[in-house]
């Protein structure tokens, strides 16, 4: 199964998100940034860190690894 991003949380500034990824591992996070003078959109800053077995799971561990997402009210 390919990963699929299941949930998008944006910070305030429109140019970081972490995705919530949903794949053959199980549940993963990954933060991302764009660049607006660059047409590309979204780029992933690092590897998905997952394995974890709920979309809750996974956003615990986003919200305690990317503060801003805490921060960001990521309900």
């Amino acid at each position: 199964m390919a990963d699929v991003v299941m949930r998008s949380i944006e910070d305030a500034s429109g140019q970081r998100c972490v995705d919530l990824v949903r794949g053959a591992a199980g549940w993963a996070f990954v933060e991302c940034r764009r660049d607006h003078e660059d047409a590309h959109g979204w780029r992933r800053m690092g590897e998905p860190q997952g394995g974890y077995g709920s979309q809750e799971a996974a956003l615990d561990a986003a919200r305690a690894a990317v503060p801003w997402s805490a921060e960001e009210g990521a309900a």
